[in-house]
């Protein structure tokens, strides 16, 4: 589960991490009031879960009543990177003088959590651990015992932070680990953690992911959950098909049956030089039914160019999945986008024989399979 900006900052903000002063709006002169009351100049942010939103034209900075308006009414209604956007966050400028990042998460090689902290906050902290990984420090931690003060300490000396606010910075790493294990969260992060010329920091953003099997202990997330996935209509679809999905930026549709088939999948979509559109798991079984909600769902993101399918026939065998393919496709009037599909497993050589090669492209292996969505994606693009 995902919180948007605002329940983020609201988590983070009663936990003691200092956050600008802020209001929600969905509409103009919503922004407008908010706005007066918070005073100018402001910052108007599209609250829709996806990166990159001050490079999409989804976050503004404005000076008073008339950029207000004009920011608010680009803003609302837009459509960002595939999300709807419905609402925005009104929110207090900061005077900053520096950018930090902090962040937890699960380090799944290591099996501990890490901490993290680098100076090259404000912008896209995937970039900047490829780019330079010596740039992000880290420092693992031991659940049994959590964060000991000394390696929250260490984790922003090795990163760099200048002295003046390091302990300020030590104490919102400290707390943001805290609440990454109160709440069962999957990632916390601060980007950017601002730093004023008075040597005060503000999380000028918050993201905030939840496990979603531990709602249940978290009732007051819980009650966030149906908010926090109001803007996307494609994760709506995804719980009321009960897939497990996950979008992304790319134009390559996925679909397979399996989280690891999935991952694999996505994986090679990368390695052959094109961009995942989204995670699509739709579990065991593969009937006519559930494959043509899966492609419903694929097929209504406008991202998407093409798709691919990575089927595992197990106890459910290839022929049978095959039959369900050929006729959730055989539903549509006309396939938006290319299909191509890959079976493996029980009966794979049956069902490849069965699928209707009018309606989707066939491919022996996974490789080519990935390579021809991949070939076809980018004959869109160009």
């Amino acid at each position: 589960m995902k919180l948007h900006e605002y329940q983020a900052k609201d988590v983070f903000a009663d936990a003691g991490i200092p956050t600008p002063a802020s209001a929600l709006a969905s509409d103009v002169d919503g922004v407008v009031a908010a706005a007066e009351e918070i005073g100018y100049p402001v910052a108007i942010k599209a609250q829709v879960q996806v990166g990159g939103r001050g490079k999409a034209g989804g976050i503004e900075l404005v000076d008073d009543e008339d950029e207000a308006r004009e920011a608010a009414d680009t803003i609302l209604g837009m459509d960002l990177k595939g999300y709807h956007v419905g609402q925005v966050l009104v929110e207090e400028a900061v005077d900053f003088t520096d950018e930090l990042y902090v962040g937890i998460t699960m380090d799944r090689g290591a099996g501990k959590p890490v901490a993290m902290v680098s100076t090259k906050g404000g912008v896209d902290i995937e970039e900047v651990a490829e780019e330079d990984p010596d740039a992000i420090a880290q420092e693992h931690i031991d659940p049994s015992f959590g964060m000991h003060p000394y390696q929250a300490r260490k984790a922003v000396y090795d990163a760099g932070v200048d002295s003046a606010v390091a302990r300020d910075v030590s104490s919102v790493l400290t707390t943001l680990y805290d609440l990454w294990t109160s709440r069962d969260g999957s990632d916390a992060e601060i980007n950017p953690l601002m730093v004023t010329a008075d040597d005060e920091v503000i999380a000028a953003d918050a993201v905030m992911n939840i496990d979603e099997d531990a709602l249940f202990r978290q009732p007051e997330l819980a009650e966030m959950e149906e908010e926090a996935a109001s803007g996307d209509e494609l994760e709506q679809k995804a719980d009321e098909y009960d897939f497990d999905y996950v979008r992304l930026e790319g134009n390559t549709g996925i679909i397979g049956n399996g989280a690891g088939l999935v991952m694999t999948t996505l994986d090679l979509v990368d390695h052959y030089g094109g961009e995942p559109a989204n995670f699509l798991d739709v579990g065991g079984g593969a009937k006519a039914d559930r494959i043509a909600n899966a492609l419903d769902m694929v097929f209504s993101d406008d991202n998407v160019d093409s798709v691919v399918f990575n089927i595992f026939g197990g106890i459910t065998r290839g022929d049978e999945v095959a039959k369900g393919i050929n006729e959730a496709l055989e539903q549509f009037d006309e396939i938006p986008k290319p299909v191509v599909v890959r079976l493996a497993g029980t009966n794979w050589e049956e069902g490849m024989e069965i699928l209707n090669e009018d309606l989707v492209t066939v491919e022996q292996t996974l490789e080519d399979a990935v390579q021809r969505a991949v070939e076809y994606a980018a004959e869109v693009e160009a």
